[in-house]
């Protein structure tokens, strides 16, 4: 896990940047509210949520479960925010689907593993409150929505080898859904990142083996199985759905259902405060500045920061920039920023959900399974490799950006040879297909037939570069990478080639021409935001409750805290602070 040694000095810097620049927002909108012509007859709901993404929605689903009269406001077009584009795993320790599939669980696992990887950064309440709702909110929103899931099996947790940590895996995913349940509001529904191609049905789970269904016999019957799960759907005049879509719009049925409106298209201004107290929000709706009054609480959930450059230059690192997030456009803010105006703490605000990203002509592609298949290697500007290229996505950046300053990595390069290519598919191109024409142009792809004249592409010194992958042929054939333990954890063994012994993370680079992809620092979105207390109640920066104001998902500072238990931790919790958000309000009243 990487060091974070430096973060509490730095974090103390942006905390009192991130309040100034929040007293100069407020000051600005403050006036606006007050200049509201009509606060009289302001439209009032028991509970108004900001955000209609995984974290809002769960929060709506069960504030309006326990009797509460609820609005969502959500500022895109679209529902569904990241969690609709993503794939949609969720961490939840001891859940009932994993513990249906005998997964090996129990609270004091969880709590002995969470806290290891987290540590005291984040308070033990707080953990705590996490992984004793989460079971909960999974069994809630299975019972008040069509939302069902599938267990990830193999999916290990991030750092399997600490004390609680499964190599098995607890992170679930969301099964099919017919989004003909939507009606009309399918096309509301946010699209997800990468498509699933026409005729396929497919689970997050499937991607390992998809990736490998050239060469591999599992992965050519997984891939069979996902054109016979849309033969079969088509057949029963089902519009199936899976991942992001699936999550999105089961919880958006669920609401439809229970009778929440959705208000798109209306972005949040600002807060209303009386007295202290969160009373409303401020909103634009049809052009036109609306307050909408809160009789119990608001819940912020409206994403990060990640598409706000000015917010990225002033509190994270860099080499930073709003071009290499594959979070949902929408999210610059704005429910922060609300919340600094109205007296809330932040934290994490330089930290995000890191991963290595290759910033494609098209759109940045987050590079998952890619960096971690056997016959590739991530290498500095100096053609050294610097990190294990299997580990924990988050990890991997956390080190580019440790190690920038003293030998500069960013832009890395990932390397890779023909023999990789022949075997594996890349993003969504099949094996042994030519990489598009336009990778090349925008400089994020080069190629020879030569280590050396890949370096002078690289702009890398060609003796390291040929000495680096040398040197790691070397290692695959021994099956034991010396310099960064590539293979060590079992983690790092989910995205690989079983065929490829003694180490299925490890194998050389031989056959030309040789690839090497720009790689950057990219993220699922930015981490920082509003600290709340375990009731998900948002804190001044003396400890203080601002009442009526609760914040979940990417708008609070993660429970995850700098580090990343395992696949479906962003999304885990914020369904889970949503949940405890509205139980809160409800049991408050």
């Amino acid at each position: 896990m990487p060091a974070h040694s430096s973060h509490p000095t730095r974090r103390q810097v942006l905390r009192g940047a991130a309040a100034g620049a929040g007293i100069a927002f407020g000051s600005k909108l403050l006036g606006a509210v007050a200049a509201h012509a009509d606060t009289a007859n302001a439209p009032e709901y028991d509970v108004v949520v900001v955000g209609a993404g995984a974290a809002g929605m769960t929060a709506a689903l069960t504030a309006a479960k326990r009797g509460l009269n609820t609005l969502v406001v959500e500022k895109a077009a679209k529902f569904g925010g990241s969690a609709a584009r993503s794939g949609a795993g969720i961490w939840i320790p001891n859940n009932e689907v994993i513990l249906a599939a005998g997964v090996p669980d129990t609270p004091a696992k969880a709590a002995a593993y969470l806290s290891a990887v987290v540590g005291a950064e984040v308070p033990a309440d707080r953990q705590a409150a996490f992984l004793d709702n989460g079971p909960a909110m999974i069994s809630f929103v299975t019972r008040n929505s069509p939302l069902r899931f599938r267990f990830m099996e193999g999916y290990s947790d991030y750092y399997p080898e600490l004390p609680g940590g499964l190599p098995n895996g607890r992170s679930i995913e969301p099964d099919m859904f017919d989004g003909n349940l939507l009606g009309p509001e399918l096309a509301n529904l946010n699209p997800a990142y990468i498509p699933v191609p026409n005729g396929q049905v497919v689970f997050s789970a499937d991607y390992k083996w998809l990736n490998l269904a050239l060469v591999n016999a599992k992965g050519t019957a997984i891939a069979l199985k996902t054109y016979d799960r849309w033969i079969k759907a088509a057949a029963q005049g089902v519009k199936p759905l899976t991942m992001g879509q699936s999550l999105a719009g089961a919880l958006r049925a669920g609401l439809l259902r229970a009778g929440v409106p959705v208000w798109l298209n209306t972005p949040l201004v600002d807060l209303r405060v009386d007295a202290g107290r969160v009373t409303g929000v401020l909103v634009t709706r049809d052009g036109v500045q609306t307050l909408i009054r809160a009789k119990y609480g608001v819940v912020v959930a409206s994403g990060g920061f990640e598409h706000n450059a000015e917010m990225r230059d002033r509190y994270q690192r860099q080499p930073i920039g709003t071009d290499w997030t594959v979070g949902a456009s929408s999210n610059t803010g704005d429910g922060i920023r609300a919340g600094l105006a109205a007296g809330a703490e932040v934290a994490l605000m330089d930290d995000s959900w890191w991963g290595p990203v290759i910033p494609l002509p098209e759109e940045p592609y987050f590079c998952l399974a890619e960096r971690t298949l056997p016959g590739s290697i991530i290498v500095n500007q100096q053609g050294k490799r610097f990190v294990n290229e299997a580990a924990p996505y988050s990890d991997v950046v956390h080190v580019m950006y440790e190690k920038n300053a003293a030998a500069p990595d960013i832009p890395a390069w990932m390397v890779i040879d023909q023999n990789y290519r022949n075997r594996y598919l890349f993003k969504d191109l099949a094996p042994t297909l030519p990489f598009p024409d336009s990778w090349y142009g925008n400089g994020a792809l080069v190629r020879s037939g030569t280590i050396a004249g890949l370096a002078a592409k690289m702009g890398v010194p060609a003796h390291d570069l040929q000495a680096t992958v040398s040197r790691f042929n070397g290692f695959a054939i021994t099956g034991k990478d010396l310099d960064f333990k590539r293979g060590d954890s079992a983690y790092d063994h989910y995205y690989t080639d079983p065929a490829v012994i003694p180490n299925s993370c490890l194998a050389p680079l031989w056959l030309p021409p040789f690839y090497a992809f720009k790689i950057v620092p990219g993220d699922l979105g930015t981490k920082g935001g509003m600290v709340t207390d375990a009731a998900a109640r948002v804190l001044s920066p003396a400890g203080a409750v601002i009442p009526g104001l609760y914040a979940a998902g990417n708008a609070g500072a993660a429970v995850m805290g700098h580090s990343y238990a395992g696949a479906g931790s962003t999304i885990g919790p914020a369904m889970t602070f949503g949940y405890i958000a509205a139980n809160h309000i409800a049991g408050s009243r």
